[in-house]
């Protein structure tokens, strides 16, 4: 696992991931990325600020109608609409980023995944980025990469597949740490967020349905890869 965030890295470069400014304006990009570009989500947010409501209370009490304009280039935004709307109550209900900060990790997700609309990715996009939590998120991209690694069933259960890489990779950490020390928190973020933004990266440009292998720098690791080996 980690000879391959390091082929990942050292092909495509750091990826300074999330893109936002601060932690509330990350979790709205998790909640508007579902289904569309990452390119079309920055349009929607840019029209959030050119009308200075981004910001839990107003984006809760704004009329549904006026939020679903400005949200149109994220695409299905009716219903990211009330997605929106059904976090941002929550999370003003909660105390906000101050209060939920402190809680611990598995509550924490367990209360994010009871709003309606916040699914397994988003949930955990918003744990790893916004509130720094080592949680590995797993989407399409993670699943059709290590599936044609052959280091994963792509139909796993969501939980079963990120419990399984991050065990993985906290084993093979521990195995190069000093003493066998498992690793730390702020270690594992920092991995969870270059190797997943990296798998993006990957997924979006070479390892795509249709892969281009030959450009490929895991292509001597891939079972299912389309190009002969020297």
């Amino acid at each position: 696992m980690l000879r391959i965030y390091q082929r990942l890295y050292d092909c495509h470069g750091p990826q300074h991931w999330w893109p936002g400014d601060g932690p509330f304006e990350i979790m709205v990009g998790a909640v508007l990325t579902q289904n569309t570009a990452w390119s079309n989500v920055e349009r929607a947010i840019g029209n959030l600020k050119a009308a200075g409501v981004l910001a839990p209370r107003a984006l809760a009490t704004m009329p549904a109608a006026r939020l679903a304009r400005l949200l149109k280039p994220a695409g299905y935004f009716n219903v990211k609409t009330r997605r929106l709307q059904n976090f941002c109550r929550w999370y003003g209900e909660q105390g906000g980023y101050e209060s939920l900060k402190h809680w611990p990790t598995r509550r924490l997700r367990h209360a994010l995944l009871s709003v309606n609309g916040v699914g397994h990715e988003t949930a955990d996009d918003m744990l790893l980025y916004a509130f720094e939590r080592p949680v590995f998120v797993i989407d399409a991209y993670t699943r059709r990469l290590f599936s044609r690694l052959g280091l994963a069933d792509g139909d796993l259960a969501y939980d079963a597949l990120r419990g399984m890489v991050e065990a993985a990779l906290e084993a093979e950490l521990s195995r190069g740490g000093r003493g066998g020390r498992p690793p730390g928190r702020r270690r594992l973020v920092s991995l969870y967020n270059e190797y997943h933004a990296l798998i993006v990266a990957h997924g979006k440009d070479v390892c795509r349905p249709r892969p281009r292998c030959a450009d490929c720098c895991l292509a001597d690791l891939c079972p299912a890869g389309t190009v002969d080996q020297p």
